[in-house]
């Protein structure tokens, strides 16, 4: 196989630990390797429960005890202050802290580290805010399941199991992604038609937002989405990390025009709660001039 440019992440998200559960065994079925899959919850019997059953499992599809020696090590992130704590799950927990920015650290890990002969992390350290807006669709309750990989092969199994399992599951659409680029009092906005997926709608949205990333300075970009008409798990994706890119950056990034399939997708899956989403074009230019006004998905 041959590795692609850039990491594709794909995210899955979920209301049961079941549903969460049966994704990751599909993931494993698939040939998606362990070490690209990483599993976010607040409940720490639930990260316990998985790990320990998905352990079990993986040995035993692998043909071995591997899966329950070299597995699902969780690890407990000191999060923002009013949060608490977020549990990772999975051998995916380095690619998990390059994705968050942060050091693994605290109970769980050490717990699982003992069950499984190993030396438990040490270090413990703050999420960066710019990772807050994952920790708003932990806080409504679900859980997440993600998935970075450098090979298509894998993130289009990745996916597939993902968009058939996770919330927000929408019908497919074969129209073709497109997109222009427009200014408006130095706001940036870009129309986006058809749908945002792998492998060519996610991708022309990463290479957009580059774009802007490599000009340097602290853009300010607005999606206009009201003809985008299907969203899967690596589109999700892809918006997730260009908002957290933007404002790494000091920019800024809003949301208009949502059709009904992204909104209803957004609401089913609580992502609504970290998107800034505004009104129409006219409101969201002004918003930029005042930070923080914004209009959830209705």
């Amino acid at each position: 196989m041959l590795r692609e440019a850039f990491v594709e992440t794909a995210i899955g998200i979920f209301d049961s630990r079941e549903s969460a559960q049966n994704a990751v065994k599909e993931l494993i079925r698939n040939h998606v390797p362990q070490e690209s899959i990483i599993f976010l919850t607040r409940s720490e019997s639930e990260a316990m429960s998985i790990g320990k059953d998905l352990g079990k499992f993986a040995g035993g599809f692998m043909g071995g005890a591997v899966g329950a020696t070299a597995g699902c090590v969780g690890a407990a992130l000191a999060l923002i202050p009013g949060f608490g704590q977020v549990f990772a799950l999975g051998v995916g927990g380095a690619a998990l802290l390059g994705y968050l920015g942060s050091r693994a650290g605290g109970a769980l890990a050490e717990g699982m580290a003992s069950e499984l002969g190993k030396p438990a992390p040490t270090t413990e350290e703050r999420a960066p805010e710019e990772s807050a807006h994952l920790l708003e669709v932990l806080k409504s309750g679900r859980s997440l399941v993600l998935v970075q990989t450098e090979f298509r092969e894998v993130a289009a199994a990745a996916t597939a199991v993902l968009d058939r399992l996770g919330l927000g599951t929408q019908a497919r659409s074969s129209s073709k992604s497109q997109s222009s680029v427009r200014e408006v009092q130095g706001v940036h906005i870009v129309d986006l038609r058809g749908k945002i997926a792998f492998p060519h709608g996610n991708t022309k949205l990463r290479e957009t937002i580059s774009a802007f990333l490599e000009a340097g300075g602290a853009p300010k970009i607005l999606l206009n989405m009201k003809e985008v008409d299907y969203v899967d798990s690596s589109g999700i994706g892809e918006l997730v990390r260009s908002q957290m890119a933007i404002r790494k950056q000091g920019g800024q990034i809003k949301l208009i025009n949502l059709s009904k399939v992204v909104r209803d997708l957004l609401i089913a899956t609580a992502l609504n709660k970290i998107f800034d989403i505004q009104r129409d074009e006219a409101s969201a230019i002004q918003s930029f001039a005042s930070p923080g006004q914004s209009v959830a998905a209705k």
